[in-house]
């Protein structure tokens, strides 16, 4: 009953939020069935590109870069989620070079809810407010180097 409740408040908190949202866009959303799945991390995307595997070649997407980091977000059709991702510090050292420090995983549970544009989390302050782009899910950071412009999640 409890968790019933919990729902409840959040939806009634989002409505707002969602329903001033521009219906010019309904052709290009997600309705929540089609959010319902897996979502893979594929994106840790830097503010500049860097080479921390020493291969020679220069990504801005960290995941090309460093493969201790990963993370999957699991939204339900009762619309509850699951997430969990990697820890990681980028390090600036010299010369342009940075060190990548994995450590532990990130994990919270809670509600979801989507007007189709964009997804509202309850109980994580790491995810909060999503944003939806054709195939992916994307937070966006927008901080300066060394550190995390979005990550990107694509579905299974």
């Amino acid at each position: 009953m409890k968790k019933i409740k919990s729902l409840s408040l959040l939806f009634l908190t989002l409505l707002p939020v969602f329903s001033c949202s521009d219906d010019g866009n309904g052709d290009n959303g997600f309705s929540s069935s089609a959010l319902v799945g897996t979502w893979d991390l594929v994106e840790v995307n830097l503010s500049a590109a860097v080479d921390l595997d020493g291969d020679g070649q220069l990504s801005s997407n960290l995941l090309d870069e460093e493969t201790c980091i990963s993370g999957t977000l699991v939204l339900k059709d009762d619309t509850t989620y699951q997430y969990e991702q990697s820890n990681f510090n980028i390090t600036a050292i010299t010369n342009n070079q940075y060190y990548v420090d994995c450590f532990g995983t990130n994990s919270s549970t809670g509600a979801w809810a989507s007007d189709g544009n964009e997804i509202a989390f309850q109980g994580s302050v790491t995810l909060d407010v999503l944003q939806l782009d054709g195939n992916r899910i994307i937070k966006n950071e927008d901080n300066e180097l060394p550190g995390v412009e979005s990550y990107v999640y694509e579905k299974r």
